[in-house]
């Protein structure tokens, strides 16, 4: 960052996005590095006017290629944090539960790593920038893409019904070119990291669904409309959480017919590893104690019952009383509102020993 930009370009590149880019693959996400105060937020009601995208384009931390992009595409900078959003919280509340709880410390090492954590973080972050891209077409904020291309729907109409269909095309095929995928190298953690990055959009895919629109006296359904919907980006989130929970470990081989290489997993002798598994290549820490890749588990809250023996990894938690408030003795008052009186109740906490 540069210490002398205008105040308002430095509050602009704290909440920007970072691209980490390795010999092997692009990730689309945070890393950790930023001087986040808060969360990029979700898109604003007016869409950046005049040359409002291409000082948006020029604060983020892209690519040549991707700045070219980005300045063709007024509308993709908002777009471009929507992801990043999507990506974060969602990945946030999957592992809330969870050791590794999708902390931003030691974000930029774990990346440089093939744990189950990278393959998710990869799957995870391409699946938010498929799904931003292509609601970000259907809601008219990009000025290259519009409705999805369904037989029978003209794209006036579909807006004047209010059925414009999220664009899943268009996404998909602007994400290989904004993520740079090309042909996959022989090299083993590239192929991880692109078959990752693939699962993620194939899990937005399977979300997309067909919905339907009456017209006609009376619902009479004289005709009907119908457009290509993308599932809540939670439903991604949740799919890809059971991809993380059963990822497979893998190892290269040579097809014997081809002579490339593949990859295989050692528990599956003698089958094709499937286009919606996740794939590592590494065993992961545990991340109990302070590492360069979590800060571990110390000082977590965890649930007596369910997940302080996991989650504390063995050393114990401490108990404490804490005073809530919360709304009680509710009453419907006419007309048309609730009055309620405010409670203290006390309540136990835990947390793990450090």
């Amino acid at each position: 960052m540069r210490s002398r930009l205008p105040r308002t370009a430095c509050l602009l590149r704290i909440i920007a996005l970072c691209i980490l880019l390795s010999h092997t693959a692009a990730y689309f996400g945070l890393t950790g590095r930023e001087p986040l105060v808060f969360l990029p937020g979700p898109f604003s009601n007016e869409a950046p006017t005049g040359k409002a995208h291409l000082k948006q384009c020029e604060q983020m931390t892209l690519t040549r290629r991707q700045k070219r992009l980005c300045r063709r595409e007024p509308g993709l900078a908002e777009t471009l944090r929507e992801s990043v959003r999507l990506s974060l919280l969602e990945c946030r509340y999957q592992f809330r539960n969870e050791r590794w709880n999708c902390s931003l410390d030691g974000r930029g090492s774990l990346l440089k790593r093939a744990f189950k954590e990278t393959a998710f973080l990869l799957a995870v972050s391409s699946a938010a920038l498929t799904h931003a891209l292509a609601k970000a077409c259907s809601s008219g904020r990009m000025e290259r893409c519009t409705c999805d291309d369904s037989p029978g729907i003209q794209h006036r109409e579909a807006w004047q019904w209010g059925v414009c269909g999220d664009n899943l095309k268009y996404s998909t095929k602007f994400l290989k070119k904004f993520l740079g995928q090309k042909r996959v190298s022989k090299d083993l953690r590239a192929q991880i990291d692109a078959h990752n990055i693939n699962v993620g959009v194939r899990a937005v895919k399977s979300g997309l669904k067909t919905t339907c629109k009456c017209h006609g006296v009376s619902g009479s359904c004289a005709v009907r409309t119908c457009w290509k919907q993308l599932s809540p980006f939670h439903d991604t989130g949740r799919l890809l959480k059971y991809r993380y929970d059963t990822a497979v470990r893998v190892l290269s081989v040579t097809n014997a017919a081809t002579g490339e290489t593949e990859l295989a997993s050692p528990r599956r002798y003698g089958q094709s590893l499937r286009t919606t598994d996740l794939v590592y290549l590494e065993d992961s820490p545990s991340f109990c104690r302070p590492s360069r890749y979590s800060p571990g588990t110390g000082g977590r809250s965890c649930v007596k019952d369910t997940s302080c023996q996991s989650l504390c990894c063995g050393r114990g938690y401490n108990t404490a009383m804490r005073l809530t408030s919360l709304s009680c003795h509710c009453q419907v008052r006419w007309c048309c509102h609730v009055e309620c009186q405010t409670c203290v109740r006390e309540e136990e906490v835990y947390t793990c020993k450090i």
